[in-house]
């Protein structure tokens, strides 16, 4: 199954995040299909920067958002109400 999904970058203690489309069972920071969009944490207020038509492109073909992901999509404005 695909998974929409966040992939830790950074350096230790200097965390930001790519959203990205991976297979469920590959490790948090390996492979990955498409990169989707950018969430860094650190910076004031929060960069979240998405590209909603591929993120809807891969929920139309089945990837299913992990929580995390959901939230930072919903707060994106890509609409999850039919994800399930």
């Amino acid at each position: 199954m695909l998974r929409i999904r966040l992939r830790r970058m950074g350096s230790k203690n200097r965390p930001f995040y790519r959203i990205v489309v991976a297979d469920s069972r590959a490790p948090r920071d390996g492979e990955y299909i498409d990169m989707v969009g950018v969430y860094d944490p650190l910076t004031e207020p929060f960069t979240l920067r998405v590209d909603v038509d591929k993120v809807r492109e891969w929920l139309r073909r089945g990837a299913q958002p992990t929580d995390t992901a959901a939230r930072l999509l919903a707060r994106a404005g890509v609409d999850l109400g039919a994800r399930r």
